[in-house]
């Protein structure tokens, strides 16, 4: 066997690496046979992570599943299936939604209708929004309707809906690795961002949906699913604007299980390939995009021609460069006026920041050149955090939340004089609050 398709594995990783791509893992499938995995220190395999979006297409694989028993249809009204949660005066917008909108995203919001860390029960709040456009007529991503589509789900076969899917896919498809489902503050599965499962586990519901369901998963549901429903043209990202399908969207060469942050199950049926990743390119707003481009112009184009010999690889974590003999050397200690980023004293030292701001007092520690894992600065959560020296006393840190909230932010100190600016800029959750603007303080 030559092995030709593993220098493209390794153009592939080199691109990403050149342009600063956070993968955490990623496996590719070629005609059904495992040719590569690959995991990025400090992810290892079968430990879950989190999918964000990825759980919509789950959650739209369990109504399918509903839907070949015949307990859902198509042209069901979304409505009639929540009449404890309509307000008195029920928008005909709302009344005339079907489950086949529902499935592509063709709802009668522009946007999301709960809201994150406010609303308790995240269905609720679809059924008490005020519409804004007819159902059934233009593209709007909307995770508050995947949320719903969960809570059917429970509604109808009595199980939430990771409990369904055990029963129904992943424990027969020899799914063994750790998962769970977060849930919004009522107890519900939050169906359109809260999976948590490994990377060996997406790629094994990957190929069940590349062989058309298996069996498990109706095989007329699976071709529809991937099938484009609605047209995308006003989407930001070119590659989303292939079109949606059902809780899919396309892409320029087949279709993908697509999740916030890098979390892909490519599906390629041309070529008979499957790649899937994990990341977190959040705080790069090309770097869905970039894993894209790489996969379609390093490997895709060869994958019928050439082979490889099955490879595991351990790959190093990315990094920031760091130019030697850049620092200086002595500690520094600074204060702060009122400033958007709540920073009110910071100290550098050689090896950690020592600063408080909004949330207290918190340590980043570092190592130039490296990649570390440690504790993210006021919260639990671990994180790898990398710096480095990239000019006379400019020093760049990034830092990266792990676990079930992947977020992080990127920042800049630049000592000049009796002063250091602070930019920073972050990804949004919670745990980022605080790391957004900039920031002069003074040396004492």
């Amino acid at each position: 066997m030559k092995n030709d398709l593993r220098k493209r594995v390794d153009a592939f990783t080199g691109r990403c690496r050149k342009e600063d791509v956070n993968l955490h893992g990623f496996i590719l499938s070629v005609r059904g046979q495992e040719k590569v995995k690959a995991y990025y220190a400090p992810f290892r395999e079968g430990a879950p992570h989190r999918m964000y979006s990825v759980s919509k297409t789950m959650t739209a694989i369990a109504i399918g599943m509903l839907m070949e028993e015949g307990k859902l249809g198509l042209e069901d009204r979304i409505t009639d299936y929540f009449p404890d949660l309509l307000p008195e005066q029920v928008s005909p917008w709302l009344t005339e939604l079907r489950l086949r909108d529902m499935l592509r995203m063709a709802t009668c919001y522009r946007q999301t209708a709960y809201r994150e860390y406010v609303d308790e029960d995240w269905t609720r709040p679809f059924f008490t929004g005020q519409p804004d456009h007819a159902p059934g007529t233009v593209f709007n991503y909307d995770t508050g309707c995947s949320q719903v589509l969960a809570s059917l789900v429970r509604r109808i076969s009595g199980k939430k809906v990771i409990d369904f899917l055990e029963e129904r896919l992943f424990r027969p498809l020899g799914c063994e690795d750790s998962r769970y489902w977060l849930r919004d503050p009522s107890g519900q599965c939050t169906g359109g961002t809260g999976l948590c499962m490994s990377l060996r586990d997406l790629h094994r519901v990957a190929l069940c949906l590349s062989r058309g369901g298996d069996g498990l998963i109706p095989g007329w549901f699976v071709s529809r699913m991937q099938t484009k429903q609605i047209d995308t043209p006003l989407q930001g990202n070119e590659e989303e604007r292939y079109g949606y399908g059902w809780q899919c969207w396309r892409t320029r060469a087949g279709w993908v299980l697509y999740g916030m942050g890098g979390q892909l199950a490519v599906l390629c049926p041309e070529k008979d390939a499957v790649l899937c990743t994990i990341a977190d390119v959040r705080l790069d707003p090309c770097g869905m995009q970039r894993i894209y481009n790489a996969f379609f112009e390093e490997i895709y184009p060869y994958l019928d021609s050439e082979d490889m010999e099955p490879a595991s690889l351990a790959l190093p974590a990315l990094t920031l460069p760091d130019a030697a003999g850049k620092q200086p050397v002595a500690e520094q200690t600074f204060v702060f006026g009122e400033n958007p980023l709540g920073m009110k004293e910071l100290r550098l030292e050689q090896d950690r920041l020592v600063y408080r701001n909004s949330r207290g007092l918190c340590e980043l520690p570092y190592r130039p050149g490296e990649t570390i894992t440690a504790a993210y600065p006021g919260w639990p959560d671990p994180a790898t955090i990398s710096a480095g020296w990239i000019a006379d006393g400019i020093l760049r840190l990034r830092c990266h939340a792990i676990g079930d909230f992947p977020c992080g932010f990127d920042m800049l100190l630049v000592l000049k004089g009796d002063s250091v600016t602070l930019q920073s800029r972050r990804s949004g959750d919670p745990r980022t609050d605080g790391y957004d603007g900039a920031a002069t303080g003074t040396r004492i």
